[in-house]
């Protein structure tokens, strides 16, 4: 186990005690973020040179699996921020320097979406647009912005050419009040906006370069691990956060069931039917954690041996995280049908679990159809719709 993991489970009851704190905050609290620094997780991917760990992904993905099960919301805002750390690592070296070199310990939100419109001008682009989703945004000094780069008129001709944005605090704006939901309240996902910033070149990354890996393959050949493909490893963090939840709720609801009494009087722990659910369930959920995990090191170790991964590993790597989130997230359905009325309670955490493994499936990253569908047409030799994230 590595020292992240271990710092992580021996601050568990901390983090299992200020979540519901988060939920009612609408965002992480200063001092969960500050107690999240202090177990290293934001650091795992970051590189050696600018004070990072550059531990394995391996290592990274079950370090969010086990902060995620103490509290949904601090374990993926976590892996988020630390997810972008990966992306910065492989990215030009000059735009490294101007962040990590002046604050090494700076956070980068996102989200990639393309809403943004980049026009060309010297040195860079002018860039604005409204982007939802905003994952730990009060906490960042940086932003990934997706958009698309457009014509001298502001205009979008021909194939979309979608780019990364690093744009830096004092040009974007956080919109309060974007963010009310029924699960993962204590993420803060909020709106952001751009205003006609000014984002020069070597803060612009293309994104089928990162898709690819190929930009990391330049920009940071002395480590394999930066050139896994950006959809293996942002929509790895997303199923690791999302089974690490589903494992929570696992744990919220064996801790439930112990105590539980029905109403005929008798031992809830004792009554078949309910061992039978939980047994089903826990098997489910640790399946989806040894499929992904064991991906995730297969694919490390294709990298590092120097053969990156091909459109066929990408998208077969994809179409295993969405059903590792897809198995689990079920297996929590199962437990919640059955835990009885009593669950139902606001200060019940089994409750709190089912909510946030709900919201985490709605991201994009966890929508399996596209990615079947791609899976099924690459097998038959067809091409991949575009726009499927892999």
């Amino acid at each position: 186990m590595s020292k992240v993991i271990e710092r992580i489970a021996d601050s568990a009851a901390y983090f299992q005690e200020h979540a519901q704190e988060a939920e009612d905050l609408g965002k992480l609290p200063d001092h969960t973020v500050a107690k999240i620094r202090e177990t290293g997780l934001d650091r795992m991917l970051q590189p050696r040179q600018y004070g990072g760990l550059e531990t394995s992904p391996v290592e990274f993905f079950e370090a969010v699996m086990e902060l995620a099960q103490n509290s949904a919301s601090a374990g993926w805002v976590g892996g988020l921020m630390s997810i972008h750390a990966f992306e910065l690592g492989g990215a030009d070296p000059e735009a490294q320097e101007e962040i990590w070199g002046e604050n090494p310990e700076a956070w980068i939100s996102s989200p990639y979406a393309p809403f943004g419109r980049a026009r060309p001008v010297e040195g860079g682009y002018r860039f604005s647009g409204r982007w939802p989703f905003s994952s730990g945004t009060d906490h960042c000094q940086w932003a990934f912005l997706g958009g698309m780069v457009t014509d001298a008129n502001g205009e979008i001709s021909g194939p979309p050419d979608i780019r990364h944005f690093l744009v830096e605090r004092d040009q974007y704006e956080v919109v309060e009040g974007t963010w009310d939901t029924v699960g993962l309240r204590g993420t803060g996902s909020k709106d952001v906006t751009v205003k006609d910033a000014f984002i020069p070149a070597h803060r612009v990354i293309r994104q089928d370069l990162v898709l690819t890996g190929e930009l990391a393959r330049t920009n940071r050949p002395d480590n394999p691990m930066y050139s896994l493909p950006f959809a293996t490893m942002f929509g790895g963090v997303i199923t690791a956060a999302t089974i690490g939840i589903a494992q929570g709720a696992l744990n919220a609801s064996a801790g439930y069931t112990r105590k539980r009494i029905s109403h005929s009087g008798a031992r809830v722990a004792g009554d078949p039917h309910q061992l039978n659910v939980l047994g089903e369930a826990w098997a489910d959920i640790e399946a989806s954690r040894v499929h992904f995990l064991a991906d995730v090191a297969k694919y490390h170790d294709q990298v590092v041996s120097g053969r990156p991964m091909d459109l066929s590993q990408r998208i077969t790597a994809r179409r295993n995280q969405v059903r590792a989130s897809r198995r689990s997230v079920d297996a929590v359905d199962r437990l919640f049908m059955h835990a009885g009325g009593g669950s139902l309670h606001r200060g019940q955490p089994q409750q709190m679990f089912w909510r946030d493994a709900h919201a985490a499936m709605n991201h994009i990253c966890n929508v399996a159809p596209p990615i079947y569908t791609g899976f099924g047409a690459d097998l038959f030799g067809e091409p991949i719709a575009p726009g499927v994230f892999h």
